[in-house]
């Protein structure tokens, strides 16, 4: 399946937080949008990875993706290494992304660090025709595949972004998709330990560093990325 957009995360539910009023735009615009998640978040202090999976399955519907897959990659301890790099590539080469969106380049949690330089690598390495892979759905020897670009959503740390995308109008589908991980943020009468995510402040902070992103450029709501290389634009008219 040829995807317009893959969103990769170290965890479920960074999808959701970083880029879900992007993808929830995307996809109302007709774009075929997936999601990896690197890892089942078995090591999250809230729920279990069984929670996760229902959760995340729960997101995937909400904001109607084409595809969502999990690569079961240790959380915590995954590396980023050729065998981590080869099993990425294969998902690259069978999804054939011309966007790939992903963590943030640095963070509070070693794994989004980590998962960034991961994933960049290995869109890199997918496009050499010299690695030969196969997927596990087949037979047959794949194609290189290369990004057109590489974009880091900002998560944790309020990095300042390169772009930003005017997700007006979708916030609240992004909320959404974020509060399916019921187990992970905030709910009064839960009984399971705090964590920097389960207060009321970061659940509210999701809806207002957006705004203060969409102030920043003349929107309401926005959601910012850094990038690999310069952004390229037809016309300075393509700016607003």
């Amino acid at each position: 399946m040829k995807l317009d957009i893959l969103a990769i995360g170290a965890h479920p539910d960074d999808v959701e937080l970083g880029c879900g009023a992007t993808i929830a735009k995307e996809v109302a615009n007709g774009k075929k949008v997936g999601i990896i998640d690197l890892t089942r978040g078995e090591l999250g202090t809230r729920g279990t990875a069984e929670t996760r999976d229902a959760e995340s399955a729960e997101a995937a519907k909400i904001l109607n993706i084409a595809a969502r897959t999990n690569m079961e990659f240790a959380d915590g301890f995954f590396v980023n290494d050729k065998w981590h790099q080869i099993e990425l590539i294969k998902e690259l080469r069978k999804y054939q992304p011309d966007i790939v969106l992903c963590n943030a380049v640095e963070d509070r949690h070693i794994d989004h660090g980590r998962a960034s330089q991961l994933v960049s690598d290995a869109c890199f390495l997918s496009g050499l025709r010299k690695i030969d892979t196969k997927h596990d759905d087949g037979d047959d020897w794949q194609l290189p595949w290369r990004p057109k670009a590489v974009y880091h959503y900002i998560q944790w740390k309020d990095l300042e972004p390169d772009i930003v995308v005017d997700v007006t109008g979708f916030m609240d589908k992004k909320m959404e998709a974020v509060l399916a991980y019921k187990t992970q943020f905030f709910d009064p009468d839960s009984k399971e330990p705090e964590t920097p995510i389960s207060s009321k402040n970061f659940t509210d902070s999701i809806k207002y560093r957006a705004r203060n992103l969409g102030r920043l450029v003349g929107t309401e709501y926005g959601e910012g990325y850094t990038v690999e290389r310069y952004p390229a634009v037809d016309s300075l008219f393509d700016l607003i």
